[in-house]
């Protein structure tokens, strides 16, 4: 704990710095609920992009022994375009996925199998999934570090800068209760001698 001054300045200060502290801490711990309730959305979502893909990987398994040959399906789609935007949670800019157009090449249909078509779709498919995923965990990754900022401060206010300022003041008065009662016995010493 830090040496303060004894005086009615310093116990305004510390006053000041109490109301301060007791004002704001509600509103950090607003913020940090919000930030729980946002991540918990944002675990939900993500665990059922990750069952979506899940499944689109078992329905492929039903036909991809069709693949006897190593086929590159990368070279019939590919991301054109991916379109983000920021958004706002709690005082938090996370990107947002706005469009995600994809570059398509029609497979020669003289010199392909006939279930290309279905592999490009469902590679399609994987691809908007996954990069869905990706957006939401760079959300959940930056409303992580947030949150952690958020509870650091929420601690310190709530364990350490109003005790203290609690504990400042209480020294204070008592010091100067002590000083205002030495000062009473002093001119009643004083006026007994004059008498």
């Amino acid at each position: 704990m830090a040496k303060i001054k004894l005086t009615k300045n310093e116990l305004k200060s510390q006053r000041d710095a109490l109301k301060r502290f007791q004002r704001y801490l509600p509103t950090l711990q607003l913020k940090k609920q919000q930030l729980q309730m946002e991540m918990r959305k944002l675990d939900l979502e993500i665990n059922k992009k990750r069952q979506e893909e899940k499944a689109a990987r078992s329905s492929l398994a039903s036909w991809i022994h069709l693949y006897s040959e190593p086929i590159d399906l990368s070279e019939y789609v590919s991301i054109q375009r991916l379109k983000t935007s920021r958004g706002n949670i709690a005082g938090v800019n996370i990107p947002i996925l706005e469009d995600l157009e994809f570059h398509e090449d029609t497979p020669d249909l003289f010199e392909t199998d006939a279930w290309i078509d279905q592999g490009v779709d469902t590679l399609k498919q994987l691809m908007r999934l996954r990069v869905e995923r990706q957006v939401m965990e760079e959300q959940h990754r930056l409303l992580s570090e947030e949150l952690r900022t958020t509870t650091q401060r929420v601690n310190l206010f709530e364990k350490v800068k109003i005790p203290e300022a609690k504990e400042n003041i209480r020294v204070i008065r008592i010091f100067m209760g002590d000083q205002q009662t030495a000062s009473v016995a002093r001119s009643k010493i004083a006026k007994g001698k004059g008498a």
